[in-house]
C-alpha cells in the first residue's frame, strides 16, 4: 500500500496514487471521460493537442476497447505531460466528478490526516491514564465521561457509558 499523500507531493505523485482507483471506479464511465478530454483540449491545448484530443478521442469512442485501458491511457498520456496537466485533470474531475474526486484516496488519506490520528491517539492516552491511575469508580467521572463520549462511535460511546451507569471499578 502506498503511502498516504501530503502536500509536498505533486500532483504527478498524486495521480500515480489514484490511478489505480480510478480506473477500477464504475462511475468513471465514458462519457465523463470524453467530458474530461474536452475541457483539456478546449481549457488547456498545450495539454492535449487537437491531434492528441482525436487521437485519445477516437480510441474512447471505440466500443470495443474497454473504459479503463482508454482511461488509463489517458492518465498515462497525462503524467507525462507533467504536474500542470495532473492539476488540470483533477480540477475538471472536481467539476465534472465531485462525487469521484471527494473519494479519491489521496483526498481520503488528507481528510483523516495527522489531527485525527492524533486525536485518537490523544483519546486512547486519556483512557489508559483513566485506567491505570483513576481511583475509587469509573462513575466518578460523572458529567465528564457521559459528555465525551459524545465525540465518539457508538460502540465505543455504549461501552463507555455501560462502566459509567453500571459503577463498575477500575483495577
Amino acid at each position: 500500500m502506498a503511502a498516504p499523500w501530503s502536500c509536498s507531493d505533486g500532483y504527478h505523485v498524486q495521480l500515480q496514487r489514484d490511478s489505480q482507483f480510478l480506473c477500477s471506479d464504475q462511475r468513471m464511465h465514458t462519457e465523463l471521460v470524453d467530458k474530461l478530454v474536452l475541457q483539456l483540449n478546449r481549457t488547456y491545448p498545450q495539454i492535449l493537442t487537437d491531434k492528441e484530443a482525436q487521437r485519445v478521442s477516437s480510441l474512447f469512442r471505440n466500443l470495443s476497447v474497454p473504459t479503463v485501458v482508454r482511461l488509463a491511457e489517458l492518465l498515462v498520456h497525462l503524467q507525462g505531460k507533467g504536474e500542470v496537466a495532473c492539476h488540470e485533470f483533477y480540477r475538471g474531475l472536481q467539476i465534472h466528478a465531485y462525487n469521484v474526486y471527494f473519494n479519491l484516496p489521496t483526498r481520503v488519506s488528507r481528510r483523516r490526516g495527522p489531527l485525527f490520528f492524533l486525536s485518537c491517539f490523544s483519546l486512547a492516552v486519556g483512557l489508559a491514564l483513566l485506567y491505570y491511575y483513576g481511583e475509587g469508580n469509573l462513575s466518578a467521572t460523572g458529567p465528564f465521561l457521559s459528555f465525551s463520549v459524545l465525540g465518539l462511535g457508538r460502540g465505543t460511546s455504549e461501552v463507555l457509558l455501560a462502566h459509567a451507569k453500571d459503577g463498575s471499578k477500575i483495577q
